[in-house]
């Protein structure tokens, strides 16, 4: 006999956590994940730096909210998941300008260079700062998700891959591993898999495109000083941060892919030591491991949360791309915000627009526009 919940949640991401622990205790939820473990793929891949000024407006705006809500958590936690790291963004004067936005502020070069000894002055030539950015223990907030999820009741059910899900009534029946669940609202967190969890549901997919992104931790002879913010080149061909008596660095490609268990392919990190030994007297020595994560995102570049208009009951919760972390305290209280909302129809009650919803709605008025 299949189980009941109110909402099925797919995928088990930040994404796909920070709803379930939004809305345990306040409906029956359980949560599906493919892997063995959580939060396997992107979640676990990340760069760990929330930063305002990146991303279009709309994400900068749930940006926003989203450190207002995570602050707001540290303070009941024994470990905070923010801590403050700056983010600096170098090269040509037009390309700085061309990418700084938002809380992004203006530096002279020899202000950049104070901030980061490490940068050879010849390879650049203009800065920008964002003082506002930080930090962020990505481990200590998934795991944070799923502990208030499950001692507030929600079940969280790990590989369970989704192979069936079919719309009957009021709900969607829906097989996942060897288990089979009712729900009345399916929520699409399934990252790189959405628009294939779409089709196995009936549903029409939105042509979201994961893109890869590579990340590797590396040795060095010179240590970056404690408090050096996060170092991005303007034209997007790398970024380092300090790792422990590390760094952590990635090439910053954007390639696209298809949904998988991305790795690095052979050159790239290579390449990009090359690139960093010449552009910094880091001196890297050595690569003790690297990743790579997919970023899926929308046509338009915006996240994607809203009921599908025309499938009943069907929450796509997807598109993050690289702003995952950083927009999804706010897209979590929207989707609960609209879910606990829904009628059967999947249509929202009447409430205020929340400022995520008004932020997203500015954008993109429908799932389909």
């Amino acid at each position: 006999m299949a189980a009941h919940y109110d909402v099925l949640i797919v995928g088990g991401g930040i994404a796909g956590l920070s709803l379930a622990s939004a809305l345990a205790g306040k409906c029956n939820v359980a949560l599906v994940e493919a892997e063995q473990e959580l939060a396997y793929h992107t979640s676990s891949r990340s760069a760990r730096q929330l930063i305002p000024s990146y991303g279009p407006p709309v994400v900068q705006e749930l940006t926003a909210r989203t450190l207002e809500l995570m602050a707001a958590r540290d303070a009941e936690l024994p470990e905070p998941v923010l801590t403050p790291r700056s983010f600096m963004l170098i090269g040509t004067e037009e390309q700085v300008k061309a990418e700084s936005s938002g809380s992004m502020r203006p530096i002279t070069h020899a202000e950049a260079l104070k901030l980061c000894p490490a940068l050879v002055p010849e390879s650049f030539a203009a800065a920008g700062l964002d003082d506002g950015s930080f930090g962020s223990n990505a481990p200590l907030l998934l795991e944070d998700h799923r502990r208030r999820a499950v001692d507030a009741g929600a079940d969280i059910i790990t590989g369970a891959r989704v192979h069936s899900a079919q719309h009957l009534g009021s709900g969607w029946q829906v097989g996942a591993g060897a288990e089979g669940f009712e729900a009345g609202v399916l929520v699409n967190a399934a990252g790189a898999w959405a628009d294939e969890l779409a089709v196995i549901s009936g549903v029409e997919k939105l042509g979201l495109q994961p893109y890869r992104r590579t990340a590797a931790i590396a040795a060095v002879e010179r240590p970056l000083p404690e408090g050096t913010p996060m170092v991005a080149a303007a034209d997007n061909s790398f970024y380092f941060r300090r790792e422990g008596n590390g760094v952590l660095i990635s090439p910053s490609e954007h390639v696209p892919s298809g949904p998988e268990d991305a790795r690095p392919r052979p050159g790239d990190v290579e390449r990009l030591v090359e690139q960093l030994n010449a552009v910094t007297t880091l001196g890297i020595t050595g690569v003790h491991q690297a990743w790579t994560g997919l970023r899926t995102e929308a046509a338009d570049g915006v996240p994607v949360a809203g009921f599908d208009a025309e499938a009943p009951g069907f929450y796509w919760l997807a598109g993050q791309g690289g702003y995952g972390f950083q927009t999804s305290a706010a897209i979590a209280e929207l989707a609960a915000e609209q879910i606990l909302g829904s009628s059967p129809a999947g249509q929202a009650g009447p409430r205020p627009e929340s400022r995520t919803e008004q932020a997203l709605a500015a954008t993109r008025w429908s799932i389909r526009r």
